[in-house]
Formats: structure tokens, sequence, C-alpha cells
């Protein structure tokens, strides 16, 4: 499918995601996160960094299909915002309960609020 003319393209290419165990626990390891309701953000620094998303949702969440749905909200308030993000880092985030039955714009509020403790907004955003 095409995108119109003039759109940018927002879609989340498997470049932009983390995919292998080992940069997760690096993720982990080093001991950068900010908690909020719905999720956990976490930081990694390193080689191949470049703004890339991990999301993940224990079984703490829920049953499958309610991690699946946390996974995707997420991943979707991730994909709208981060034309706000900057830096050299990759991005791990860790559902909670709170990502399944919390409003979207309450996500895409929390995600902005613990990005910019974690100094991923750049000044323009």
């Amino acid at each position: 499918m095409a995108t119109p003319e003039g759109a940018t393209d927002r879609g989340l290419s498997s470049s932009q995601r983390i995919s292998r165990s080992q940069e997760f626990l690096e993720a982990y390891s080093q001991e950068r996160k900010w908690v909020g309701r719905a999720m956990v953000l976490f930081l990694r620094e390193g080689k191949g960094a470049s703004l890339r998303l991990g999301v993940v949702a224990s079984k703490k969440v829920g049953k499958a299909h309610q991690r699946n749905r946390a996974r995707r909200r997420l991943r979707e308030a991730w994909r709208l915002n981060r034309h706000c993000f900057d830096g050299a880092v990759d991005v791990v985030l860790v559902a909670r309960r709170g990502a399944v039955s919390e409003p979207f714009e309450r996500i895409e509020w929390e995600l902005m609020k613990l990005a910019r403790r974690a100094g991923l907004v750049h000044s323009a955003g």
C-alpha cells in the first residue's frame, strides 16, 4: 500500500526494533530505568544503539491476548511519538497491567513523561 503524497513514513521496520535477547539484557543491566503506571522505560547505550524499540510483556500483565494488546499499544504510542525523540540509545518498554486498561491517551502521555525524564525528548518536542 502506497503512502499518500507528502505523508511521512511512520512505520516501525525491523531495523527500528530490538530483537536480540542480549540487547534486552544489556538494557536491564545498565539500570537506567524510569517507572510509570502502564510501563517501565529502560535505556540501552552501546553498539548499535539508534533509537530502536523493544517491547516486553510478562505473564504478570495477563493472559496472552492481554499481553499482545499491551505490546501493541506501547508500540503504537512509540510509533506516533518517536519523531519527538532524540539520542543514541535504544529503548525497552516493559508493559505493566495498566498498559491494558488505561486509556490510550494516558499511555501516550506517560510515554512522553518518562521520555522527558530520561532525556529522550529533543528541545523542539
